[in-house]
Parts: structure tokens; sequence; C-alpha cells
């Protein structure tokens, strides 16, 4: 039972990217078949330029992940896990948008690549509430500015506070 964990790791990614490897396949058939046959009004170009970035990101998740044997057949690197948060997480929301738009592209035709735009705002979204929040962390830690907070000013404090204050301030702890 050495490296079980590893190794339920490595049947899982590799599940996993066989699967997302034909979902994309047929996806990408389907686009070109109908590009060929029924609507050759759908536009190659865009078609390339917008599904590059899917298509990288999910050869680099094969890169990342895909588990390596010894010529043994002994697992020798498990790969990295897919289901970790953060950017592994944003890089599969782009390949599930990207599988998204190529189908509302062959159902509502070429305006639908304008969809597309909805990650790069979403990547500003986030970068924005990132920085305002960070930024409003560092002011909480530095003083906060010019103003007064509503503690400071007697709003928002405790009625034992209140009661602190007008015996003459903090209590006091005497030492023996």
């Amino acid at each position: 039972m050495a490296q079980k964990a590893a190794k339920t790791l490595a049947v899982r990614n590799t599940s996993r990217l066989k699967q997302t490897h034909l979902i994309t396949l047929a996806m990408h058939a389907i686009f070109l078949f109908l590009r060929l046959t029924l609507r050759s009004s759908l536009s190659l170009k865009r078609y390339v330029l917008l599904s590059a970035p899917g298509l990288l990101i999910e050869f680099y998740l094969e890169k990342l992940a895909r588990p390596s044997y010894n010529p043994d057949g002994s697992l020798r690197r498990a790969g990295e896990d897919l289901d970790a948060p953060g950017l592994t997480e944003f890089m599969w929301d782009i390949v599930y948008w990207t599988w998204i738009n190529l189908i509302l592209v062959m159902v509502l035709g070429n305006r639908a690549w304008w969809l597309y735009l909805v990650i790069p705002a979403y990547a500003i979204y986030a970068a924005v509430t990132t920085a305002t929040g960070i930024k409003s962390s560092f002011a909480g830690l530095a003083g906060g500015g010019g103003e007064p907070s509503a503690a400071s000013q007697g709003q928002g404090q405790s009625k034992r506070q209140q009661k602190m204050e007008k015996r003459g301030g903090a209590q006091r702890v005497a030492y023996r």
C-alpha cells in the first residue's frame, strides 16, 4: 500500500485528462464539420484565435498532471492535482468556457464569439476586487488615514468601555 494517495491521484488525473481530450476532440470535430458542410459562414480565423487559449491551457494541464512511470511500471510521478484551487481552477474555467462558447457559436453563429469576452472581464473584476481588498487591509493596519473611526468617537463602544471612559480611562493592573 505504499504511495496509495499518489497512485489514486495518478489514476484520477489520467481519467480526467482522457475525458477532457475526448470532449475537446468531439467539440472541435463537430465545429469543423459544421463549418465545412452546413454553415460555411462560421469564421475560421476567429475559431483559431479564440480556441487557442483553451487548447494551450489544456495541453499545459496535460504536461502538468500526466503521471509518469518507470520502465518497470512503478509510479515515478503522479502529477499535479487537477482539482487544486486557485490558478488551476481558473484554467479549467477557461477550458469549460471555450467549450460553451464553441457550442454557442455552432448554434447562434459568429456573433456568439463576443461572449468570449466574459473571461477577461472576470479576470479584471477579480483583480480589482483583490486589489481593493488588499488596499483596505493595509489601510486598517496603518491607521486608516485621516478620518476618525466610530469607535474612537465613542460610537460603537460597548457599555463597559463607555463606563471605563467615564471613570478615567483604561483599567490599570496592580502588580504585587
